[in-house]
């Protein structure tokens, strides 16, 4: 069975730091483009960051660029999302996603399409990111 989890949410204070983590079971994350995408109240659900199968491109949408880091261990089969000086905008459901047959050209298309498309990954139930003081 094809499952994906997230962890790692949580509340923190503006300025804070969390790292969430997506653990994969059921199939080989190896062979997958991955990313996380979130969610807030009201809003659409966004790309915010997306990495290919051979780990060499990655994308991080404008409001998180020199804030969060994708990364993959392929031996844990695990995605990670280490995000720092996070702001009370970051504040959402955060999903991680496997997608099998990435659409688009670039990394950046990817992460876009998926983010409406959601028929062309796996999805986590996601884990809420709460910033406030």
């Amino acid at each position: 069975q094809v499952q994906l989890v997230e962890s790692g949410g949580g509340l923190v204070q503006p300025g804070g730091s969390l790292r969430l983590s997506c653990a994969a079971s059921g199939f080989t994350l190896d062979y997958y483009a991955i990313g996380w995408f979130r969610q807030a109240p009201g809003k659409e659900r966004e790309g915010v960051s997306c990495m290919s199968r051979s780990n060499i491109n990655t994308y991080y949408t404008d409001s998180v660029k020199g804030r969060f880091t994708i990364s993959r261990d392929n031996a844990k089969n695990t995605v990670y999302l280490q995000m720092n000086s996070l702001k009370p905008d970051d504040t959402a459901v955060y999903y991680c996603a496997a997608v099998p047959s990435p659409p688009g050209n670039s990394v950046q298309d990817m992460c876009v399409m998926t983010a409406t498309y959601y028929d062309m990954a796996y999805w986590g139930k996601g884990t809420l990111v709460t910033v406030s003081s």
